[in-house]
């Protein structure tokens, strides 16, 4: 499945991504580390060896079969400037997920992860039939604040050392939409509160 919205493009991860992903996760390296996932040591094994490129798309991959987990790469004018995983996607009662995202430094600002989350959020709500998405950042990472809060996304409050985040439990506030706050979807919001250009 493919999302498109002008320049901005949510695709499916795959295996032969291999070299631009690294390009640009390589060279946003400083920008990206305070951010991302770590896995503790107490979580280890002792053999513990962060994965490939080829394992992480085959553990992105499994899950999406599973249907725990929507992994995207995100695409400018086609060629790839960011990640977006919708994940911990619950059935039941719950109907309910969480997005990630991280976009290349050299294109952020430009209203391209704000597009992406938009998509991926009406995806999940109307197409998919979920009824809660959720956004959970740090505190201190405003770009990523500014992401949620100019699409609407209601601040819910702090959970207390969330995520393991850059080697340490970290704080998150938690931003939420439910599918009754966007019935006519959050792309079409966005789109209108867009200033022209």
């Amino acid at each position: 499945m493919e999302l498109t919205e002008g320049r901005v493009g949510l695709r499916p991860i795959r295996a032969r991504d291999q070299a631009a992903w690294r390009e640009v996760n390589q060279r946003n390296r400083a920008w990206l580390r305070p951010w991302e996932a770590t896995v503790p040591p107490s979580a280890r094994p002792m053999d513990y060896r962060r994965p490939s490129y080829r394992q992480m798309v085959r553990q992105l991959r499994r899950e999406a079969r599973a249907g725990r987990m929507l992994p995207f790469v995100v695409t400018l004018d086609g060629r790839l400037v960011g990640q977006l995983t919708v994940a911990g996607i619950a059935w039941g009662s719950m109907c309910s997920a969480h997005i990630g995202y991280w976009v290349d430094q050299s294109v952020a600002g430009q209203g391209i992860m704000p597009t992406a989350v938009a998509m991926a959020t009406d995806h999940c709500l109307f197409a998919m039939g979920l009824h809660r998405v959720e956004v959970c950042i740090r505190p201190e990472n405003r770009p990523s604040r500014r992401v949620a809060e100019k699409l609407g996304f209601r601040e819910e409050g702090l959970r207390p050392r969330f995520l393991h985040i850059d080697g340490e439990w970290r704080d998150h506030l938690v931003y939420a939409l439910t599918a009754e706050e966007v019935p006519g979807g959050l792309l079409a919001r966005w789109r209108e509160s867009r200033p022209e250009g």
